[in-house]
């Protein structure tokens, strides 16, 4: 089951795709499909089919983003989350090989590989919630139980 958790960015962000998929990009492509039907025989009009293919798959999002955005709860900062991991906190760890990361815990929407945004959900924001600086945590994932070490925790405020 995926949490209803969200950053006041990451709302943003979806609300910013709804907007644009809606005004913009459907319009766009409801006029090519216009056009491409005003040519004549649709049964081999590859730029209608491909217009039409594109339209249910715009379609298809919006009504997903509707109705995600509706369930949605966004996470403020607070200034009581100082000094403990919290959603929407940043967490720098080092483990016994004294490699670092830092990653953010943010909903399912946000996750981003390339920014080390990882879901609320998965075993390491579930191992690091509640932790503080210089805390151990015991990771357990499929692959073995990995130890980690906190060495700074931050927010993004909004």
């Amino acid at each position: 089951m995926k949490t209803n958790l969200v950053t006041p960015a990451g709302w943003n962000t979806l609300d910013r795709e709804l907007k644009y998929l809606w005004k913009e990009k459907r319009p766009q492509v409801t006029r090519a499909v216009s056009e491409a039907a005003a040519l004549g025989d649709r049964s081999e009009n590859a730029e209608y089919k491909e217009g039409k293919r594109e339209l249910r798959a715009i379609d298809r999002r919006l009504r997903f983003l509707m109705k995600r955005l509706e369930e949605l709860q966004i996470v403020h900062y607070a200034p009581s989350q100082e000094g403990k991991v919290y959603f929407g906190a940043f967490v720098e760890l080092e483990n016994e090989q004294e490699q670092t990361a830092t990653y953010r815990i943010v909903g399912p929407d946000e996750i981003d590989v390339e920014n080390n945004h990882i879901t609320i959900d998965s075993p390491m924001a579930r191992a690091l919630i509640g932790k503080e600086v210089d805390d151990e945590v015991l990771v357990k994932t499929p692959s073995g139980d990995h130890l980690w070490f906190i060495n700074k925790i931050y927010y993004q405020r909004s």
